[in-house]
């Protein structure tokens, strides 16, 4: 609620005036008095109470720095419980994320639909409802997919979700749903639905949710991943390492942080780089090489030392030339 306010208050939505006091401009707090403090609680603890960094909870998949830098927006649009931040552009492609609970009013049925056109990624939308039934839900995402283009969606089928990536097929016939195939060694893979092994959607297994986390803090805290709604932000400040894997804090949600860890496994399958023509390996690699290019030092010209700008002849073989000493490199003519 806190964070809520002092965006607010930044971005000039409400009447409150931010203010912010460092530690550092306390009288009598010094290097010295960190260390101290640190020694006697945590870093953690410390950036928390005396750096103004808002922390959920401790050991989150993203860094606290770049959770308190994330400005949330709020919807141009809300209907029930869908949220739009971003309209559809005839000429975008976009991506739509199920994540599906079994509508008793514990965990959320949601979707993220995030624009993939171009770099950085964006998310355009977002549905949360704890109490919606998995037979209903399939028309709900239909309804929003087609609303944005006829996004692609790929559906969690751990549970009951392969029931909605039934019914979004054989009922509603839906033309763009992700099919995954299990691939040996390989595990899950993306896919466009040949083989004996394709089912539709994808389960999360602990191969799939690990590439996801490592994917997604990358492109989040490289800024190739915008978030704008604050249901979206809260929960990335209660997702936290749990032995060797991420999952929501005790008392905490996490479904709609599960559908962008879904979205950080998407983005690396080839097929999905064929089917959007992006490819985000090739685009990181290409900004980390222009940014080492960049700091390496230029070559120059070596002057010889001599000021003299009159022509000096010399012998080569027989035949006259003249040396021009006039640029800082010796050339003959």
């Amino acid at each position: 609620m806190f964070y809520k306010m002092w965006i607010d208050a930044e971005e000039k939505r409400s009447n409150y005036i931010p203010i912010e006091v460092h530690w550092s401009q306390t009288p009598g707090r010094d290097d010295a008095w960190k260390k101290e403090t640190i020694k006697n609680t945590s870093e953690m603890q410390f950036a928390q109470e005396y750096e103004c960094d808002f922390i959920g909870s401790q050991n989150t998949l993203i860094s606290p720095s770049k959770l308190r830098a994330m400005p949330y927006k709020p919807p141009i649009t809300k209907k029930d419980c869908l949220d739009v931040y971003v309209e559809p552009d005839p000429k975008h492609s976009y991506v739509c994320i199920v994540d599906v609970a079994r509508g008793r009013g514990q965990d959320y049925s949601a979707f993220s639909i995030i624009d993939v056109t171009r770099f950085p990624y964006e998310q355009v939308a977002k549905y949360r409802d704890p109490n919606i039934s998995p037979m209903l839900l399939p028309n709900v995402v239909d309804n929003v997919g087609k609303y944005y283009n006829h996004a692609y969606v790929l559906v969690e089928i751990n549970d009951i979700g392969g029931q909605v990536a039934d019914i979004l097929h054989y009922d509603l016939e839906y033309p763009n749903i992700f099919q995954t195939s299990v691939m040996g060694r390989s595990g899950q893979t993306l896919g466009g639905g040949f083989g004996k092994s394709s089912q539709l959607g994808i389960r999360t297994t602990k191969e799939v949710k690990r590439k996801g986390c490592s994917s997604v803090k990358d492109l989040i805290e490289g800024d190739k991943l915008l978030i704008w709604d604050l249901d979206t932000i809260t929960e990335m400040t209660t997702f936290i390492a749990k032995g060797s894997s991420y999952e929501a804090d005790e008392g905490y949600h996490d479904d709609l942080m599960m559908t962008l860890i879904l979205f950080g496994w998407l983005v690396n399958q080839k097929y999905f780089t064929e089917v959007t023509d992006m490819d985000l390996r090739e685009k990181m690699f290409k900004e980390q090489l222009e940014e080492a290019e960049s700091q390496l030092i230029p070559f120059g010209f070596i002057h010889d030392g001599r000021n003299s700008y009159e022509p000096e002849t010399v012998d080569m073989g027989g035949e006259k030339w003249v040396v021009d000493t006039k640029y800082s490199t010796d050339y003959l003519h």
